[in-house]
């Protein structure tokens, strides 16, 4: 990792390069989604090297927000390792401490409770617990999550969805509704609807022709 700082630093300084010069926390936010998409990506394709290749530019991306963060003085590497370190082990009572879980629930209930005493006890808002910044399925599914929503079972789901396609306005407000009620169906079939439509699209765009 210190050899990929240091290059880092070598590409931004003043003989450096001048692209990663001009970067800024900003510029390089849509790169940042876009290697996390791709990492994701080479976990559903199963090449392991593809993804050992991925998740370096995922790293890469963490590199270069550690060195623009490091000479605006803010934070260095050095923190993000350590926070991620400390919170790791905090979140982790029932290993690192006494604190028994003996289910994955357990486990998930202990770490909303351990988040929570972080912001002072008062407990995130739904809009701050579903990064904005997530697919718009993914957020859909979250956000039915938070509110409740029921889970649209086989056929039933596959009935209400169709029929939210076809007797919802042809409109902007009538289209995320009958996307909404698709996700709900997904939900039921213990599919996520985000995952999904990213392998149909990556096999649509397989098969169409190389460009002459």
């Amino acid at each position: 990792m210190q050899e990929l700082l240091d290059i880092m630093r070598r590409l931004r300084a003043p003989d450096g390069c001048p692209w990663d010069r001009e970067q800024t926390h900003e510029t390089l936010r849509p790169y940042l989604l876009e290697e996390a998409a791709e990492a994701a990506d080479a976990v559903a394709s199963g090449n392991r090297l593809e993804l050992a290749g991925e998740l370096g530019d995922v790293l890469l991306q963490v590199a270069f927000h550690s060195v623009i963060a490091e000479e605006e003085g803010t934070f260095g590497y050095a923190d993000v390792e350590r926070g991620i370190v400390d919170k790791l082990v905090r979140r982790h009572p029932h290993v690192f401490g006494s604190v028994r879980a003996e289910t994955s629930a357990e486990v998930v209930t202990n770490w909303q409770a351990i988040k929570a005493a972080e912001g002072g006890g008062k407990p995130r808002s739904a809009a701050d617990r579903v990064p904005a910044a997530l697919g718009a399925l993914a957020r859909e599914t979250q956000a039915q999550k938070l509110a409740g929503r029921p889970k649209l079972l086989d056929d039933t789901g596959r009935l209400q969805a169709i029929s939210a396609i076809q007797t919802l306005p042809p409109s902007e407000a009538g289209v995320a509704e009958a996307l909404a009620a698709v996700v709900a169906w997904a939900r039921g079939l213990g599919i996520d609807p985000e995952v999904a439509l990213r392998a149909h699209t990556h096999a649509a765009l397989a098969a169409l022709p190389d460009p002459v």
